[in-house]
C-alpha cells in the first residue's frame, strides 16, 4: 500500500442515506508522490442545506425513538463493519496521509472501532440524577433528569487522524441520539467516505449520518458552521480556525466542543529514566510527522543531563528510517501537502534566523525516485533558542522538538506554562511526589508521567487557554452531545 489509487476515482458526498456528486470538484494529492490520487465532489451550499434537512427529519423518524440500547446496538453494528472494512479503511488512511501502513493497523483503525464500542457501552451504563425533596407542606417532590440530544450536530475533523477523531467525534453524538453532518478536511476525504459506506451497511437510518467534502470559508465548512439548522459545532484543528468558527457560531448562539492546537512541553528531570525519556520524546515529537495536536515542540532538560539527553535524541532522529508507507521499517511519513511543507521548513528557516543550533535534520531528505515529489522534511532537532523567539511560541505541526536547560522544579513548571497553549505535557521523571505536583501545577489538559499518548476513552480530552474549549471523551463527551431536561413530579 504506497499511496496509489486512480485519479479517475470521485468521492461523493452521503446525504440523506444517498451518494450524490455534481457541481465542482477538487483534486486530492498524494502526499507520497505529489501525483493526483483521485478527485472529490465539493458540497455547494444546496448540499449542506439538504444534509442538515435530512438530519433534522432523522430527529423526527425512527432514529428519534430508538432507546439508549437500541441506540448502542447500532453502535455495535457500525464497529463490526469498520472491522469487515478494515483493509479498505488502512488504504485510505495510508493514501490520503501517507503515514505507515504499520500505524494505520495498529491504531488509527482500531481506535475507529473502539470508539462506537467504548460510546455504546458508556451509553448504556451512565445514570442521570434523581433527588426527593421535601415540599413546603411536608410532602414529597420527585426530580428526575431526561437526558436528550443536542440535534443537529457539525462535526469538523482534521488531517492528520482523520478516521480516529471522526469517531471520536460521530460515536458520542450517535450514542445520545443525534444526527450529525460531518466535514472531513479536504485533504483526507476517503476514510470519512468509507465510514459512510459502513453506516449505510450496518443500518443506521437515512439522514442520521451525512458527509459534506470541501474546504472551510467560502465553502461546506463555512456553510456548515453558519446554517441555523445545526445545533451544535465540534471542531478539531488548528486555534485561529477554532477562532473563526465561535465567531459564527455566537450568531446562533450553538453549543461549541473545539480541540485546538497546542506548543506542548515536554520536562525531563535529571532522576529520570534516560532511556525511557529519550525514547519517549522520540515518539512525542516525531509520530505523525508530528501531526499530532499532542505532539512535543518544546523539550526542558534538567541541566546535569542536558547535553547527554540533546545528543542522544539528535542521534535517534538521525536514525528514523525513511521508506515507502508499506515497508515494516518505515518510521517517517510525509507531511500532509506541499504547502504544509512549505511552512513548516519556513520555521525551520526562521529557527535559524533567531539563532538556533540545528542539532539534527533541518531540511529535505532526498530519495532519488518519486518520493521526492512529496511532501517530506527531515526529523528535526534544535537547541539555543531563548523562550521569546518566535520558533518557542508558534505552533510548527511537523516532526521538530527545541531542547532547553533548566535548574528546578519551580523554572520547569514555569518554563512548560510560558505558553498561550494548553494542552498537553508530558514530564519524565522518579519522583512519585514530583509526578503529582505536576499534574496540579502544569497548565494543560492532560499531563502524561513516563509515557506519552496512552489514552483511555472514558477520561477527559481537551485543552486551556487557545487549546480549546470543553472536554470529551466517557461521559464528559455525553455532557456536549446531550441537553438534560429536570422533571418535577409533586407526589402528593
Amino acid at each position: 500500500m504506497d499511496g496509489r489509487r486512480s485519479g479517475d476515482l470521485l468521492l461523493p458526498n452521503y446525504v440523506g442515506g444517498e451518494f450524490v456528486t455534481g457541481g465542482t470538484s477538487f483534486a486530492k494529492v498524494s502526499p507520497v508522490t505529489g501525483e493526483t490520487l483521485l478527485h472529490v465532489a465539493e458540497a455547494d451550499q444546496a448540499t449542506v442545506d439538504a444534509a442538515v434537512t435530512a438530519a433534522r427529519a432523522a430527529l423526527r423518524g425512527p432514529w428519534g425513538a430508538m432507546g439508549e440500547g437500541e441506540r448502542a446496538a447500532v453502535l455495535r453494528r457500525v464497529a463490526d463493519e469498520l472491522e469487515r472494512r478494515f483493509d479498505d479503511l488502512v488504504a485510505a488512511e495510508v493514501a490520503d496521509t501517507g503515514k505507515s501502513v504499520a500505524q494505520a493497523r495498529t491504531l488509527d483503525i482500531p481506535r475507529g472501532a473502539a470508539n462506537f464500542r467504548t460510546f455504546a457501552d458508556i451509553i448504556t451504563a451512565t445514570p442521570t440524577e434523581s433527588f426527593t425533596t421535601v415540599t413546603a407542606s411536608g410532602g414529597r417532590a420527585l426530580n428526575y433528569a431526561v437526558r436528550k440530544p443536542v440535534g443537529v450536530v457539525a462535526i469538523i475533523v482534521p488531517w492528520n487522524l482523520p478516521l480516529l477523531l471522526l469517531t471520536w467525534k460521530v460515536a458520542p453524538a450517535l450514542a445520545c441520539g443525534n444526527a450529525v453532518v460531518v466535514k472531513p478536511s479536504e485533504e483526507t476525504p476517503s476514510s470519512a467516505t468509507v465510514l459512510a459506506e459502513v453506516m449505510a451497511a450496518a443500518g443506521v437510518p437515512d439522514g442520521v449520518f451525512n458527509l459534506v467534502h470541501g474546504f472551510g470559508p467560502g465553502s461546506a465548512g463555512e456553510a456548515l458552521t453558519r446554517h441555523p439548522g445545526v445545533d451544535a459545532i465540534t471542531f478539531t484543528g488548528e486555534s485561529a480556525t477554532g477562532s473563526a468558527i465561535m465567531r459564527a457560531a455566537a450568531d446562533g448562539v450553538k453549543a461549541v466542543s473545539f480541540e485546538l492546537g497546542g506548543k506542548n512541553a515536554g520536562l525531563v528531570f535529571a532522576d529520570a529514566d534516560l532511556d525511557a525519556a529519550v525514547e519517549g520524546s522520540v515518539r512525542s515529537s516525531f509520530t505523525n510527522g508530528g501531526q499530532v495536536c499532542l505532539c512535543t515542540e518544546r523539550i526542558y532538560v534538567q541541566r546535569p543531563v542536558f547535553e547527554e539527553f540533546a545528543a542522544r535524541l539528535a542521534k535517534r532522529a538521525e536514525e528514523l528510517a525513511f521508506g515507502w508507507p508499506s515497508e515494516p521499517a518505515t518510521m517517517t511519513m510525509p507531511l500532509i501537502s506541499a504547502k504544509h511543507r512549505e511552512k513548516v521548513l519556513g520555521h525551520y528557516e526562521l529557527a535559524r534566523a533567531e539563532g538556533a543550533t540545528v542539532l539534527a535534520g533541518g531540511g529535505v531528505p532526498v530519495f532519488g525516485d518519486d518520493r521526492d515529489s512529496g511532501s517530506y522534511v527531515q526529523p528535526t532537532v534544535l537547541t539555543g533558542l531563548g523562550r521569546h523567539a518566535r520558533t518557542m511560541r508558534e505552533e510548527i505541526f511537523g516532526p521538530v522538538c527545541h531542547i532547553a536547560p533548566f535548574d528546578d522544579e519551580d523554572e520547569a513548571f514555569a518554563l512548560a506554562n510560558d505558553s498561550e497553549y494548553g494542552l498537553a505535557a508530558t514530564v519524565w521523571t522518579r519522583d512519585v511526589g514530583r509526578a503529582h505536583r505536576a499534574g496540579a501545577r502544569l497548565d494543560a489538559g492532560l499531563v502524561w508521567v513516563n509515557t506519552w499518548f496512552l489514552r483511555d476513552l472514558r477520561t477527559p480530552f481537551g485543552g486551556v487557554k487557545a487549546s480549546g474549549v470543553g472536554r470529551e471523551g466517557g461521559t464528559h463527551s455525553l455532557h456536549f452531545y446531550s441537553e438534560l431536561t429536570n422533571v418535577c413530579v409533586d407526589l402528593g
